[in-house]
């Protein structure tokens, strides 16, 4: 089920025609005329290539935040699931096990799938009860670790400021930033959905070094763990205006070569449209990643975007 979306059409028109006005309303004009004609040169006349059709020049990216589930052994079961599934190379995988569990998936899991945090400490360790330090998750092996999720701001009320200097800490250590952003409904329905991502943004941007290492996932509030998943045009101009945002307030280059993702009950039904839209780079998945062949498929979604020679 998808949420109808407040006019984001008509908030990216008013931002294309004011360079520094705020987000006014006006009479919507369908979804693609608008970022065809004002945002992104038009791919007509470019001819077929034989590769992923992105937007940005990264590799498809799929993560899945396991959240706060399993056990040692539905987790070995779901490690064996992952670990016979056939994945198609041109993906780069990631799964997210709750903290007490990360040394046993990555002493069993297959090479292939790279782990990650679903947190992390601010600083250095040391006095901070309850806190993993991004140098214990590098002692474990992790890669990457989830930081800003809706999940850590909305209930454990985290904000953009200290997110943004966590997400600064995992990257100076060498550690990758799935970095979320997203949101709530009623912040939607306010047409608020670009002030509140690109705020949030903003918060990233003014505290981490490089953008070498950001996946940025967007995770519409309304939509994790609800059941209501995002059209796949509702997803699709909120990952433009995010690339656009890139572009203007950081660089072009940033803006090509980081991925974005879009979460937010995404399953093995929905991801094949999903993937289709040129600036949906990958997914950050949660329940659907607790199963693993329900997982794979999301995963090989990516063939969803190639397209003929």
């Amino acid at each position: 089920m998808a949420v109808t979306s407040t006019s984001l059409a008509s908030q990216l028109s008013g931002r294309l025609r004011r360079s520094c006005s705020k987000l006014d309303h006006f009479n919507s004009h369908s979804f693609f005329d608008s970022i065809h004609s004002n945002l992104r040169l038009s791919v007509a006349g470019k001819p077929c290539r034989g590769v992923v059709a992105m937007a940005g020049s990264g590799k498809f990216f799929v993560g899945g935040n396991w959240k706060c589930n399993g056990t040692k052994e539905s987790i070995s079961k779901l490690i064996s699931d992952l670990n016979a599934a056939k994945l198609e190379p041109d993906v780069d995988v990631v799964v997210a096990p709750p903290f007490l569990y990360i040394d046993q998936v990555k002493n069993s899991i297959t090479d292939r799938i790279e782990v990650s945090a679903q947190n992390s400490w601010v600083g250095k360790g040391g006095a901070f009860t309850g806190e993993i330090s991004v140098e214990q998750l590098k002692d474990t092996g992790c890669k990457w670790v989830i930081l800003g999720h809706s999940e850590r701001r909305h209930i454990i009320g985290e904000n953009d400021e200290f997110i943004g200097k966590k997400a600064a800490y995992a990257l100076s250590q060498g550690v990758g930033v799935i970095a979320c952003i997203g949101e709530l409904l009623q912040e939607r329905e306010a047409g608020k959905t670009f002030d509140v991502c690109f705020q949030q943004l903003k918060a990233y941007a003014d505290a981490v070094p490089s953008w070498d290492n950001i996946v940025i996932a967007y995770e519409p509030v309304w939509a994790i763990g609800t059941g209501k998943v995002a059209t796949p045009e509702q997803a699709q101009e909120v990952h433009v205006a995010v690339r656009d945002w890139l572009k203007k307030n950081v660089s072009a280059e940033v803006a090509s070569k980081t991925r974005i993702i879009y979460g937010g009950s995404v399953n093995g039904s929905n991801c094949a449209e999903l993937a289709k839209k040129e600036d949906i780079d990958g997914f950050l998945v949660g329940g659907a990643s607790l199963k693993g062949p329900e997982f794979a498929v999301i995963v090989n979604s990516v063939t969803s975007k190639k397209v003929a020679a």
